[in-house]
């Protein structure tokens, strides 16, 4: 087995707690839908990543990762050049989330993967490289989850309008001008919104903007531009949704913590 193999499939069998496999894409190229039987955590040394499961869809901006449970379905497209770094965690090493979820990165996490990625797969877990796995076990329990996810109903109906509004997030349309498309009355679709998603279509609508913009600003946009992209009256409006829903500013967002 190369010690510095780009292929998943040499990570999963290696008996070690953690193995970090580093591979780099260019902007726009796709990971076919796959899954894996070790969990893992991708994280962007560089660059933006977006994800989609069955059950909904992530953006991954710098200074993020995404936790995938083992055998989660999922593909994956650069929104940017992306200098990947991931982290194949076997069952059982630690207890973590069992869903797909953003998290955040401490700097000592990140520092932790970029040299775990550069060590021998069969590393001594005695040494110092057993001590940096471990390490990012304890970094990996303390995770702070974000509100970075987009869920995905099951009904038909509501997957053709959440399709719409996935590929056009300043779509104004309500639910009234969407029933007649939808094949369902309004208070039908409000209700499985939340029966679904459990978010009403205002917010669901909302998270897909955010989404969005995230994607857009990780790779440079200018805020003024993705606001008024996005169908808000004002740079200063775009800002105040942003800053409620993340804790910071969109011209803050993406510095290191």
């Amino acid at each position: 087995m190369a010690q510095r193999s780009t292929d998943p499939e040499d990570y999963q069998q290696v008996p070690r707690p953690i193995t970090v496999m580093a591979k780099d894409f260019a902007a726009g190229h796709d990971i076919a839908p796959h899954r894996h039987p070790r969990a893992q955590l991708i994280f962007a040394a560089q660059g933006v990543m977006a994800v989609r499961t069955p059950q909904g869809s992530w953006i991954v901006p710098p200074h993020r990762a995404l936790w995938i449970p083992a055998e989660t379905e999922h593909a994956i497209r650069m929104c940017s050049a992306v200098a990947m770094r991931t982290v194949y965690v076997r069952p059982h090493a630690a207890a973590l989330p069992d869903a797909c979820c953003v998290v955040a990165v401490s700097p000592l996490l990140r520092e932790l993967i970029l040299r775990a990625a550069g060590r021998p797969l069969l590393y001594d877990e005695h040494g110092p490289d057993g001590r940096v796995a471990a390490m990012i076990l304890d970094e990996l329990r303390a995770l702070a989850v974000l509100p970075l996810h987009l869920p995905w109903p099951a009904d038909k109906r509501l997957q053709r309008i959440c399709a719409a509004l996935r590929d056009d997030p300043a779509l104004m349309r309500t639910l009234d001008e969407w029933s007649a498309a939808a094949g369902a009355s309004s208070r039908t679709l409000a209700r499985l919104f939340r029966k679904e998603t459990g978010m009403s279509f205002g917010a669901w609508r909302q998270q897909a903007r955010l989404l969005d913009a995230l994607g857009r600003l990780a790779t440079g946009e200018a805020v003024t531009n993705v606001a008024l992209d996005l169908g808000y009256a004002s740079p200063s409006a775009f800002t105040s949704m942003f800053r409620r829903a993340l804790g910071r500013a969109p011209s803050r967002y993406f510095m290191e913590s």
